[in-house]
């Protein structure tokens, strides 16, 4: 009977403000801000009171020369491919758990080292020379208990075989993660671990369900998170070889559709469909353009050439735009490589006997128009978080997961409430806002018009509400975003949202 799974989490702190600085720590007092929230710091703001979870103003309340930067998830990924190719040489077998942590199986880099202790000192070893000597290593039973061990103050931290249930005891609740849960069992006086696996099971799985048993589990160094390896089967990938680059996007995607019919055959043979996909581009230069595609259901052949000419049309564009002495940035492509990233069952995805065909079609005639516009020519329109219209609009490509850059669930004062405008415009679009001798209308610092609304548009005003004051940002040394809006229903029975600032009036949008 074999022994539980012994795994090395490789953990770096703070890694968002490495990928946003681009050095090793120490860093000066900087955060990174999302949706108003701190969602990382350097260790110099910490020691000011500056937290991660913070509102802004409350952190820079701590500290008023905190700067800040927004943070970008996309940026934390790319930083981090380096160091994950750096392990590969290493250590085969990495696992991506997110921008800034790592995890491997520690069997056979522990036999290859003489030991776990002997592996871990020698990857720290590694990447200290590599530049990143702010690694923190922990060996476990599994990721859970690995990951805790990881972010303890020594370098490398081994936690025996069995071991784990004693190591994790006196850490708090707050480690597993789950705000509801650990709130309440505070509030029962439970405050760490080992308290909490005191619990009797039966107990705690009448009163917090299936989540809180797993949850007791992992206090217990029970851990179930199983251990999936992130990079594709390499059976599933591949590429195509050109003996003279190519520069035309045509050509290039008339060149790989029989190794897309060979990934979707492929696929099919082991009743896998693809989901997710990676295309790799390398020029002749030897640069390799990287990016991952979604779907929304799965992809089929076609689809798969669709998305290499995207990207070889998005190549192209940032080429015109290059500066001279970054011409060569895009040259003629020599090899694409096509790697299922992410796979699902066959069966998951048949069409159903019934209700199946209407979506079937409709994803089949969008794709077929987005294929004669381009990438961007057919998107699909979120809500996102913020006070202006421009802001809460996001439009995303036809079949790609939307993400919005602010959550729109958070409070937002000043924002419109619903019904929002039909037609948002972006930019807005200059309006007049006129009174019955033609004059344009003006806002004093008290909210007041100084004529009646008449006229906008060239049409007679029918009906009109506000002004309601919006300042943004007021922190700003510009002095942020600040005016009025107003509502107006024209002659035409055309409802305007219109937004005064300085001198001028804006159209934000328009009822339909």
């Amino acid at each position: 009977m074999s022994g539980p799974l012994r795994v090395l989490v490789m953990w770096f702190p703070d890694w968002p403000m490495r990928a946003a600085l681009g050095s090793a720590p120490p860093h000066p007092p900087t955060a990174l801000v999302h949706a108003g929230k701190i969602v990382a710091c350097t260790a110099s703001a910490r020691e000011h009171g500056v937290r991660s979870g913070q509102r802004r103003r409350v952190a820079q309340g701590h500290l008023a020369t905190l700067r800040v930067l927004p943070h970008d998830p996309d940026k934390d990924e790319r930083a981090f491919l380096p160091v994950l190719q750096l392990l590969e040489k290493h250590a085969p077998g990495v696992t991506l758990l997110r921008p800034g942590l790592a995890i491997l199986r520690a069997r056979g880099i522990a036999r290859y080292h003489g030991g776990e202790a002997s592996a871990a000192q020698a990857l720290t070893a590694i990447l200290a020379e590599a530049g990143l000597p702010e690694v923190r290593i922990g060996v476990a039973d599994g990721p859970f208990t690995a990951e805790i061990a990881a972010r303890g103050p020594a370098p490398c931290t081994v936690v025996p075989q069995g071991g784990s249930q004693e190591f994790l005891a006196p850490y708090p609740v707050q480690v597993l993660r789950d705000e509801r849960i650990t709130d309440l069992l505070v509030k029962l006086g439970v405050r760490t671990l080992g308290e909490f696996t005191a619990l009797t099971p039966l107990d705690v799985r009448d009163r917090f369900g299936e989540h809180g048993a797993r949850l007791q589990a992992l206090a217990a160094g029970a851990d179930s998170q199983p251990l999936t390896p992130r990079p594709p089967d390499p059976e599933l990938v591949r590429s195509v070889e050109f003996e003279s680059p190519l520069s035309g996007t045509d050509q290039v995607a008339f060149a790989v559709r029989q190794t897309a019919d060979a990934v979707m055959l492929t696929l099919g043979n082991a009743s896998l469909v693809c989901t997710e996909v990676r295309i790799d581009l390398t020029d002749d230069n030897g640069l390799v353009f990287s990016r991952s595609w979604l779907h929304p259901t799965c992809f089929d052949a076609s689809e798969l050439v669709d998305r290499v000419r995207w990207q070889l049309e998005s190549l192209a564009a940032q080429s015109a735009k290059a500066p001279v002495d970054e011409a060569r940035a895009f040259g003629g492509i020599v090899v694409v490589r096509i790697a299922p990233v992410a796979v699902d069952d066959a069966a998951h995805h048949q069409p159903g006997l019934f209700g199946a065909a209407t979506d079937e079609r409709l994803h089949h005639a969008v794709s077929r128009v987005q294929t004669m516009l381009g990438h961007q020519g057919v998107v699909t329109a979120a809500v996102a978080g913020g006070r202006w219209l421009a802001d809460r609009q996001v439009l995303t490509p036809w079949g790609e997961r939307t993400v919005p850059p602010r959550d729109p669930k958070s409070p937002w004062p000043g924002a419109l409430p619903d019904p929002l405008p039909a037609e948002v415009f972006v930019p807005p679009r200059p309006i007049g806002v006129l009174a019955a001798d033609q004059s344009t209308i003006s806002i004093d610092e008290r909210g007041a018009l100084s004529h009646t609304p008449m006229w906008i548009d060239g049409s007679d005003v029918q009906a009109w509400a506000g002004p309601w004051p919006v300042h943004e940002r007021r922190w700003s040394p510009e002095g942020g975003k600040r005016g009025h809006r107003l509502q107006i229903i024209d002659s035409r029975d055309r409802a305007w949202l219109v937004f005064h600032t300085g001198d001028r009036w804006w159209a934000e949008g328009r009822y339909r």
